[in-house]
């Protein structure tokens, strides 16, 4: 089925929800393949399926698993262009912000940040002049910064949360600090 269909799974912490290690690997198994039969999630965590498919209800309950959506290969599509677009709105202005970047479907994220600008928007394109009529218009709401991506290095990918998956330096910096060390 490949990539298009490939699901992942948004997560949020959810007070008052304690998650045990088995809970955590479990979440890491489904932010990696959300397809995977509860069978192969059970083999995994030497749990009983009716067991797994407990404890994935909870998890939903709890809201901790928020839900399951595609990632799409954008490019497949035509979306060639992705940016990512700073935007000052002043505080007054957000009332009439906030409902049309939410009806901008080719907008896939918009954040209220620190910094110079209180706006970081991620959106897809077909080209640039598409692009380019969307940031014209946003800037009746404030000035904008407008960063084309050339490639990607890093796409969005789960937080780890097992003990299995804990942050590690990457092989790079080991080995660095490793020569470092020798003089």
């Amino acid at each position: 089925l490949g990539d298009v269909y490939k699901r992942q799974v948004i997560t949020q912490q959810s007070e008052g929800f304690v998650m045990d290690h088995i809970d955590r690997c479990i979440v890491d198994i489904l932010q990696h393949n959300a397809r995977l039969p509860v069978k192969e999630i059970a083999s995994r965590v030497s749990l009983s399926s009716p067991a797994v498919c407990a404890r994935i209800e909870r998890l939903e309950k709890s809201g901790v698993l928020a839900g399951y959506q595609a990632m799409i290969n954008v490019t497949a599509i035509g979306y060639l262009v992705k940016a990512f677009i700073n935007l000052e709105v002043e505080p007054d202005q957000k009332p009439a912000f906030y409902p049309y970047i939410d009806s901008c479907t080719n907008v896939v994220e918009c954040s209220c940040v620190t910094g110079e600008y209180s706006m970081l928007i991620e959106a897809y394109f077909h080209t640039t002049q598409e692009l380019d009529q969307f940031v014209n218009y946003l800037q009746k709401f404030g000035r904008t910064r407008t960063q084309i991506v050339f490639s990607t290095c890093v796409e969005h990918r789960g937080i780890p949360l097992s003990e299995d998956s804990t942050l590690q330096p990457p092989n790079s910096l080991k080995k660095s600090e490793k020569n470092d060390s020798d003089k």
